[in-house]
């Protein structure tokens, strides 16, 4: 256990989402520290709720969160023979028998527990006679009650009593392990260091103790995380909440070094203020005794805010690389230099690339009349609800004034400030008439930004036939 291994290891019965994610990351910012080897196991032995396609959706979500596992993943499916060697060693240490025990049998020793108002455990209801082990019927665990006190990265002291143990099985009929016995054998064959996982095993690490101690091999260093709780903070975040495939959030145009900067903050802090870290600052500063021991609100607003945040701080040769097919389907065919003059423009306000097509489409497609009359007849801005101006008139001023502008930012504003005070107005009521004229939108980039970048010819045309359609 010199070197530090840790594992990721899902069941490909869906698609991963924040939860198992941020799993994976804090098992990877461990092995990352200390230079050790983060590694992929997919327990694949419940063969009833298995989903072929969730096995590649995990590479895919690991890879795009560049969380590459060090190693060539393992699959439990693929490694039968050596849980039944350790199967077989329990057996003739008097540490496992078969259990012929029915479903319907399990069943009425369960309710006759209830009715007595008492917890139902297995060991107590052992089988008198215990055939032959073949494999055609369960393999059980043996248990040996005990105390146990233990030390968790996370959750600091921990202990549990004998009623906390219970007979187990380990191997079905099927002939594939449980999960209680595969993974320990697999965590002692890969040499993992650290198991890190959901608060939802916590009840039975008394039970794998017992096993750890039955089989002869030595306990990993254990970490348990809390639950990522939905946005309201009392329950567990589910679908309902906003709980996304993982996936999702690539095809909305987030990027991975925000959503990795989210996730490893989800729960965890340095004990400043800081909430931006590179994957850099991560792996260095990353401590498992400084993730919160309750659960971790997800607030999808300082997501957005956050990949607003990386997006903004991207140069602009890499944010028209990611935004590449995210692009409004006017733009295809459209010249490069423009689409980034486009992309610069609208990059201060961009939260997520799949906003794009939204923010920039009146740049590659002229303005709907109907959407341009509709806003000057029921204005978004209040300014203009209070005393609807002369739009006429202020267009008429407008196209005048900017027909002798050389179409610079500077030059563009420096005569539309001017027009303010001819017409004895406010930017809040000229802009908004010109940025609907233009747009066909109540909101844009900056004004002046926007008529440069769509030029003199196209502006001034948009200008000329909102006034005559008014």
């Amino acid at each position: 256990m010199s070197k530090t291994r840790t594992r990721f290891a899902p069941s490909p019965t869906g698609y991963l989402h924040v939860g198992g994610v941020r799993t994976a990351l804090f098992a990877w910012l461990v092995a990352k520290q200390a230079g050790g080897q983060f590694l992929l196991r997919i327990e694949d032995t419940d063969r009833t709720r298995h989903v072929k396609e969730s096995e590649q959706h995990t590479l895919d979500c690991l890879n795009w969160l560049r969380l590459t596992p060090d190693e060539t993943p393992a699959r439990q499916s693929q490694r039968l023979d050596i849980y039944k060697k350790w199967a077989e060693k329990l057996l003739k240490s008097g540490r496992a028998y078969a259990d012929p025990t029915s479903e319907a049998e399990l069943d009425r020793l369960r309710q006759e527990a209830k009715a007595a108002k008492k917890p139902f455990l297995y060991r107590e209801n052992r089988p008198s006679k215990t055939p032959t082990w073949d494999g055609s019927i369960p393999l059980r665990f043996k248990s040996e009650p005990k105390d146990y006190k233990w030390q968790d990265e996370v959750m600091g002291d921990l202990a549990s009593g004998p009623e906390a143990i219970d007979d187990f099985i380990i191997m079905k009929s099927d002939g594939y392990p449980t999960y209680n016995f595969a993974h320990i054998v697999d965590d002692h064959e890969m040499g993992i260091s650290h198991v890190i996982r959901s608060q939802e095993f916590l009840p039975s690490v008394p039970k794998f103790f017992n096993l750890y101690e039955a089989l002869g091999i030595e306990k990993p260093k254990l970490a348990t995380l809390p639950y990522v709780m939905g946005p309201d903070g009392k329950k567990k975040l589910s679908k309902r909440d906003g709980a996304k495939d993982i996936l999702d959030y690539k095809r909305e145009g987030y990027l991975p070094d925000a959503l990795i900067n989210f996730l490893a903050t989800l729960g965890w802090n340095d004990g400043t203020e800081q909430e931006i870290f590179s994957a850099d600052e991560l792996i260095e500063k990353f401590d498992l005794s400084r993730v919160q021991r309750g659960g971790a609100r997800f607030d999808e607003q300082r997501l957005l805010w956050m990949n607003g945040h990386y997006i903004r701080a991207m140069s602009l040769e890499s944010l028209a690389k990611s935004a590449e097919g995210f692009w409004p389907d006017e733009a295809k065919g459209a010249d490069e230099n423009y689409k980034k003059a486009v992309l610069e423009l609208v990059q201060e306000r961009l939260k997520y690339l799949a906003e794009l097509p939204q923010l920039t489409r009146f740049f590659f497609a002229e303005p709907k009349l109907e959407q341009v009359l509709k806003l000057y007849k029921e204005p978004v801005d209040k300014q203009l609800q209070k005393s609807p101006p002369d739009c006429v008139k202020y267009l008429g001023s407008v196209i005048e004034e900017l027909g002798k502008s050389d179409f610079s930012p500077r030059d563009i504003q420096n005569r539309l400030n001017r027009l303010l005070d001819s017409l004895d107005t406010k930017p809040a009521v000229l802009f908004p008439i010109i940025r609907i004229a233009v747009t066909a939108s109540a909101v844009s980039p900056e004004i002046f930004g926007t008529l440069a970048t769509l030029g003199k010819e196209k502006a001034l045309k948009r200008l000329q036939i909102a006034r005559e359609t008014l």
